[in-house]
């Protein structure tokens, strides 16, 4: 780039020599300094003001140069006037050149930032489908672990009623070795399927709660970014309001990612074109049950909690679905939509972080989902 517009301004100057010394020996003819475009134009393409101000001014100089030539009697006027209109056409060319230039300039740098917003946006985008992704492996994960954890309870007692028999029957004085041997067989497969059963449990129980903590903003403008371009395409507003100096925040910074994605994922779902959804933030003094249930986790939590609520205008839930909402498996998508798992787990990660989920829905008005966490006073309190 710096190579082309030396040899640009190389090739300009050239021409401003070639037409200055053309006219130092045609002086009377006023045409060659019309010349004094062409170097005007070539530096109108480096896009310059300084440059193009200084090539104006030394063009309309060499211009008027012409005038310091002899010339016949009664002919000075003439070619003073003669050189302004030259001077004039000069000008006029430069503010075109440059604006022409500058115009062109504007729009490559909006097609740049078009371009660039284009691939956030399909930044963005990837991001969301891989965190759905993601927490739909958690959703499907945590079902097997729902379903094997249940098989888990109802098998259990059997076996534990078979294993007491056979402990029983190893005792009885009357076995012969073979029936002996037999027992033995039955003991030692009674064990095996207790031991894979417990494999089951641990391979699809799902990773603890890892708190600190953290800012407010920090735990919830990720999810935010990411659902952006969601709301933006299905024509909803999303609006986050965190105000400034509140207290931090107990949290897993991935742990509460997944929770506010699937509740900006519920809002956006029940939220109609041209809605709003409203991310809001508060702190306030907590309660003796709220203290003692977040004092279990986060010892160091000042008496404060801190509450951000996702609502939506969206088509609300009647109170019997309000009820159900946080079981497990249950919900009021279409088949093949949802597990119906998202907010038992959302549930599940918020209190063992010591806070609480809860919601609020009327049907036709919306609905609000509260979620609490404890909190931490991080600058002192001026009474």
């Amino acid at each position: 780039m710096m190579h082309r517009n030396h040899l640009i301004l190389s090739i300009a100057a050239a021409c401003f020599l070639v037409i200055f010394v053309i006219e130092e020996f045609a002086p009377a003819n006023v045409v060659g300094a019309y010349g004094y475009v062409l170097p005007i134009l070539l530096v109108a393409i480096l896009r310059n003001r300084t440059l193009m101000l200084v090539t104006v001014l030394a063009c309309v100089a060499a211009t008027y140069s012409g005038l310091l030539q002899p010339t016949k009697p009664g002919r000075f006027q003439a070619a003073v006037i003669n050189r302004s209109v030259v001077a004039g056409v000069l000008l006029l060319v430069a503010y075109l050149g440059m604006s022409w230039e500058e115009r062109k300039a504007r729009e490559a740098a909006a097609r740049a930032a078009l371009a660039q917003e284009t691939e956030n946006l399909l930044k963005a985008n990837a991001q969301l489908v891989e965190a759905k992704d993601r927490l739909n492996r958690s959703e499907r994960l945590a079902a097997v672990g729902q379903l094997v954890a249940s098989v888990a309870h109802e098998v259990g007692t059997p076996l534990h009623s078979i294993a007491w028999h056979v402990q029983a029957l190893a005792d009885e004085p009357a076995l012969t070795p073979d029936m002996r041997k037999r027992v033995t067989v039955i003991d030692e497969q009674l064990t095996r399927v207790v031991r894979i059963i417990q494999d089951l449990l641990s391979s699809t129980r799902p990773r603890q709660p890892q708190p600190k903590w953290l800012p407010v903003a920090q735990v919830i403008n990720p999810a935010a970014v990411l659902m952006e371009p969601a709301f933006h395409a299905k024509e909803i507003a999303l609006t986050v309001v965190i105000p400034e100096h509140l207290p931090l925040a107990w949290a897993d910074a991935e742990k509460m990612h997944q929770v506010l994605v699937n509740l900006l994922a519920n809002a956006l779902a029940a939220t109609p074109p041209q809605g709003t959804v409203t991310v809001s933030v508060e702190s306030r003094p907590v309660s003796p049950d709220e203290l003692e249930r977040g004092r279990r986790v986060a010892e160091a939590m000042s008496p404060l909690i801190i509450i951000i609520a996702v609502q939506d205008t969206g088509l609300g839930m009647p109170e019997a679905d309000v009820q159900k909402a946080f079981e497990p498996f249950f919900t009021t998508k279409a088949v093949g939509k949802g597990t119906g798992l998202g907010l038992f787990l959302s549930r599940e990660t918020v209190v063992a972080h010591g806070g609480e989920l809860s919601i609020k829905s009327e049907v036709g008005r919306g609905t609000t989902v509260t979620m609490t966490l404890p909190g931490l006073q991080s600058e002192p309190t001026v009474a």
